[in-house]
């Protein structure tokens, strides 16, 4: 056992100090995990180790990932009394940032913001990934999801779900849609309802939703799906119509938009998420202890509504949990992808 133990202050923690090995293996044997605490009380000792925790955002600063991991590393410095920063690390479709914190050590000081186009989408659709989800992360926790709103242009008519469904089965290849790219979460839940509804239309992907959202206006084309925030706002111009939200029950931000469940696409359900990462190799008491600290924050009374101004819900599960999630999405990507025959280039 002494061999063991010294081996793993070597391989996986070595020159944090004796302190992290104690704290770690009295976290192992505590009666009373340190997450049973009220959000916004500090752990016993603050967080464990020496040096600032760095969570690793993929993406430039000012978008919805960004902001929910600057709130996430302010929730979580107040309750540890630790410092907490965000690092954007952007490029590649979040791929460069990803592969950062893949290589980083195990020690719980490097955490990664993971998406849902870095973790499931990438992987089936780009061969030459810098990493391997599956052995280069340890899972921690889903944080939050979002649905998509299903917006039409004024041009197409359609005033509901099945208004437009029939327009796209009546003009195979008439109508058109935007995205920001191929294998974007707008392109695919697109092609996860056209699959459905058994029709097909006209992909034009743009560098950014702005773009597309400008021609939707302009009726340049007319449909598209998008992030709940950007799309309500937009629907309130009156520039298009908000027909469904993605989620199985309505939204509480949207409680007049139907879902695509109860419009005749029974259990269709997409969303975009984020989850919580370290690198592959963490201890395992060090994993729950994270696991549990990150869904109080995250659940906290004074983080909802915040969330909630991303139009994100709180959306957490244990590490092993949100590692079967990471995999049944990842399938379902490489299913779409398979047959659509989606590349990118």
């Amino acid at each position: 056992m002494d061999a063991l133990l010294n081996r793993d202050r070597r391989v996986l923690l070595g020159g944090l100090g004796a302190g992290w090995i104690a704290w770690t293996a009295a976290l192992a044997g505590a009666s009373q995990p340190a997450a049973a605490q009220t959000a916004g009380s500090a752990a016993p000792g603050g967080y464990p180790g020496n040096g600032r925790v760095t969570i690793v955002v993929p993406f430039a600063p000012g978008g919805a990932t960004d902001i929910i991991g600057r709130l996430l590393a302010e929730a979580l410095s107040k309750r540890w009394g630790a410092t907490v920063t965000v690092e954007n690390k952007a490029g590649a479709g979040g791929g460069i940032g990803t592969e950062f914190v893949a290589r980083a050590r195990p020690d719980g000081l490097t955490l990664l913001l993971g998406t849902q186009t870095g973790l499931a989408v990438n992987p089936v659709l780009l061969p030459r990934l810098g990493y391997d989800v599956e052995k280069d992360f340890t899972p921690l926790t889903l944080l939050a999801s979002t649905p998509l709103v299903l917006l039409a242009s004024q041009k197409s008519g359609a005033k509901d779900v099945n208004e437009l469904a029939a327009l796209i089965k009546a003009r195979p290849d008439g109508l058109s849609y935007g995205t920001s790219g191929n294998g974007t979460s707008q392109h695919l839940t697109m092609l996860m309802m056209l699959n459905r509804i058994g029709g097909k239309a006209v992909h034009v992907p743009y560098k950014g939703s702005s773009q597309s959202l400008a021609d939707l206006a302009g009726q340049q084309i007319d449909m598209q799906f998008d992030n709940m925030a950007t799309a309500l706002a937009f629907a309130k111009t009156g520039k298009a119509r908000a027909l469904a939200v993605t989620s199985l029950t309505r939204s509480e931000l949207a409680p007049d938009v139907p879902t695509l469940a109860e419009s005749g696409l029974v259990n269709f359900e997409a969303s975009t998420w984020l989850g919580l990462l370290a690198p592959a190799g963490l201890p395992e008491p060090l994993q729950q202890w994270l696991h549990k600290e990150v869904e109080a924050v995250m659940t906290a009374a004074d983080v909802r509504p915040r969330l909630a101004e991303q139009a994100f819900t709180a959306r957490t599960m244990t590490p092993g949990a949100f590692r079967g999630f990471i995999q049944a999405e990842t399938r379902r990507f490489a299913e779409l992808v398979r047959v659509n025959q989606v590349t990118v280039n």
